[in-house]
């Protein structure tokens, strides 16, 4: 039996609805590709400002921070989405919907265990399902909590919702900005975290660790009339493309939930690139995928030690490994280089962090059920660097994401903004030392 309280949530999500779903159109018909958020970050502000959050602003990063004050003292549960979304690709693969239209039907889409379809309402377009809908749950299921306040009911805690910059080029800038320099600025803290990228309404718990790797293998240039002459950079970039896969398939470590590591070359190419010349420099970027118990820097001596072999073996052959640093411009104006890592990470199904969600969703009236990501998300910086707890709840499903057919069920979303909220009364109930992530 629910308490007047849950019911309350659920009928509060319900009759949000209809402005959940045109604030989620809004965010679509604004493109904000990689360091051009500013339109979509203007508009989370303008929502939190009609809606009453406490406080909400914007950093020097250009991320987006909004803040409601519980009544009673309790943790603080950060609630993240990111602003930014990948290219839309060819138009002409959208079959027939515009990418920034934000269209409405009723479309057939995958259920929550990907075992069958349903015919439901949704709303097409890029960024429906990475992560658009979810962040515009996370600012109604903040409505919701300060409804409930204005109703009387007792609000432990602080709601913080952040929106991040720059998460898809994959280095977590926006994120690391906001932990390291604007909470310090502002003195915010927060004790855990709930991630809207997409989950199918389940609790997901995890995702490998990924490092993109830069290999330089170096030659001599000569004519390409006498190849005798030089020292052709990728012909010797072969013999190590070949001793790379083979290594990983031999020695690739697996973990119980988040699947086997791996790895993947996705991009090569060659200097000078001319005709009738021997190119001197091939590079390689690797895009490694690695388990709970390695790291980066294992990914990185794995490389070197394939590099030395074949030096040993050929005095010809000389190569480098280090891993991709890209200088991002933020829509602010801000310019910095970030290694591109992400830690491997996942919190128990059996944490005081996850229980506690776990507990939320059955007494709003939704199923358990358990998940972990194929891609890496910025909770990397959270689980990974800062040791603190986190998981992830949103509507979107994980298969539309950066595809053509981006799209989100309006029936998860209207679940999602009631889950987030029960989410955050029983987070909010924990001690201190049901946050400490060994």
């Amino acid at each position: 039996m629910m308490d007047a309280i849950q019911m309350t949530i659920n009928k509060l999500a319900e009759d949000l609805k209809p402005a959940v779903v045109d604030f989620c159109q809004r965010l679509i018909r604004i493109p904000a590709l990689s360091g051009a958020e500013k339109g979509v970050a203007d508009l989370y502000l303008a929502e939190m400002e009609k809606l009453g959050y406490d406080r909400y602003f914007r950093d020097r990063w250009g991320n987006v921070v909004g803040i409601i004050e519980g009544t009673e003292p309790g943790p603080a549960i950060m609630y993240n989405a990111h602003l930014d979304h990948v290219d839309t690709g060819d138009y002409s693969e959208w079959g027939g919907y515009d990418p920034y239209g934000a269209a409405v039907d009723l479309n057939e889409m995958e259920n929550q265990d990907r075992d069958g379809y349903e015919h439901v309402e949704v709303i097409h377009g890029r960024a429906a399902a990475d992560v658009k809908a979810g962040g515009a749950c996370q600012i109604y299921s903040g409505k919701i909590i300060l409804e409930l306040r204005k109703m009387g009911y007792p609000v432990k805690g602080r709601y913080i919702f952040t929106g991040v910059v720059l998460e898809e080029p994959a280095e977590q800038l926006g994120m690391i900005k906001l932990l390291e320099d604007t909470f310090p600025a502002e003195e915010m803290s927060y004790d855990g975290v709930v991630s809207c990228e997409a989950t199918s309404l389940k609790l997901y718990l995890g995702h490998r660790g990924r490092v993109e790797l830069k290999v330089t293998v170096s030659g001599v240039t000569s004519h390409g009339s006498a190849p005798w002459l030089g020292i052709n950079a990728v012909n010797k970039a072969t013999k190590f493309i070949d001793k790379v896969e083979e290594y990983v398939a031999a020695t690739r470590k697996t973990d119980e939930q988040l699947g086997n590591s791996s790895i993947a070359l996705t991009i090569i190419n060659c200097t000078p690139g001319a005709m009738c010349i021997v190119p001197d420099r091939c590079q390689i970027t690797y895009d490694r995928r690695f388990v709970p118990g390695e790291t980066y820097a294992g990914c990185v001596a794995e490389i070197q030690n394939i590099i030395d072999e074949l030096t040993a073996e050929d005095p010809d052959f000389k190569a480098t490994v280090e891993i991709a640093t890209v200088p991002r411009t933020t829509y602010t104006g801000l310019t910095v280089a970030v290694p591109n890592v992400k830690e491997a990470w996942k919190i128990s199904p059996e944490h005081p962090f996850t229980q506690a969600a776990a507990t939320g969703l059955t007494v709003i009236g939704q199923p358990v059920k358990y998940g972990y990501w194929d891609f890496g998300t910025d909770l990397s910086v959270i689980c990974g660097r800062e040791k603190k707890p986190a998981v992830g709840y949103s509507p979107m499903q994980e298969f539309y994401c950066h595809r053509p057919i981006d799209k989100v069920r309006i029936d998860y979303m209207v679940k999602a903004l009631a889950g987030n909220v029960a989410i955050f009364q029983e987070l909010t109930k924990l001690d201190k030392k049901d946050f400490v992530l060994s």
